[in-house]
């Protein structure tokens, strides 16, 4: 069948681990050089495969990630992130979470805590979280297209501190800040004597999917301290976004 020669080249080219060509493709599957041909053009033009480089060997491309994302539960992200979270919330010596957007809501997925018996440290909870007040967020609406960003200011922005920013303007300026330097901070917005630092999590061009974070006590967690903090969250970032991809890759 047509479509079964098309998800057998898509198999060859997610467990090849690198850009493949066509013939290749054609030696890999023993299909005839005219059809392997014809049959990745169909995927080129569905946007399932790439030819990232232009030099015409191919990758999984974005569509096919971004099905594979939106078909993935919170066990298989949770599966693919927890090592990484695990060795942060013990390097910081902070609680590390993950947050995930989906329906137009950001929720914490997961939570991660230092190991250290002595600490004391704060577990965020898990569940939805407020777009205007939490850095989790905060992180991902910041680099949001500007409608959704909009939709975001034009709903009740609840007051729950007096730290709580509840103006347009303010959220505003605050999303071109997050932008600018990579993450989101929010220091007492939520609740008194508590702080939060996360940055963006993008899936390819599928744009800021997840976030990851951290939070302590405000006595740790002060302004030095979460610039600190938000810059190795931009490089765990990064390694969060690879092992997902690669689980991704790896399941299609």
């Amino acid at each position: 069948m047509h479509f079964g020669r098309l998800v057998t080249l898509l198999e060859v080219i997610a467990v090849a681990g690198r850009p493949v060509s066509v013939t290749e493709l054609q030696r890999a599957t023993g299909l005839p050089k005219p059809t392997c041909y014809r049959l990745v053009q169909s995927l080129l033009e569905q946007h399932l495969i790439e030819d990232q480089a232009g030099d015409g060997r191919y990758i999984i491309g974005e569509r096919m990630i971004r099905i594979a994302l939106l078909g993935k539960s919170d066990v298989d992200v949770r599966r693919c992130s927890a090592p990484l979270m695990r060795s942060a919330a013990d390097s910081y010596n902070e609680t590390v979470f993950l947050a995930r957007f989906r329906d137009r809501r950001v929720e914490i997925i997961h939570v991660e805590t230092p190991h250290d018996p002595a600490r004391a440290f704060i577990h965020p909870g898990l569940g939805v979280r407020p777009m205007h007040a939490c850095s989790c967020s905060k992180a991902i609406a910041a680099f949001a297209e500007p409608e959704f960003q909009e939709d975001i200011l034009s709903n009740s922005l609840r007051e729950y501190t007096e730290h709580t920013k509840t103006t347009k303007e303010a959220l505003r300026q605050e999303f071109a800040l997050i932008a600018e330097r990579g993450f989101a901070d929010c220091d007492q917005e939520i609740d008194i004597g508590i702080a939060s630092v996360a940055a963006p999590v993008s899936i390819g061009t599928v744009g800021a999917t997840f976030s990851i974070g951290a939070v302590g006590p405000v006595r740790r967690f002060g302004t030095a301290a979460r610039m600190e903090i938000g810059a190795k969250l931009k490089d765990l970032s990064e390694k969060i976004s690879g092992a997902i991809q690669l689980c991704n890759v790896a399941e299609v």
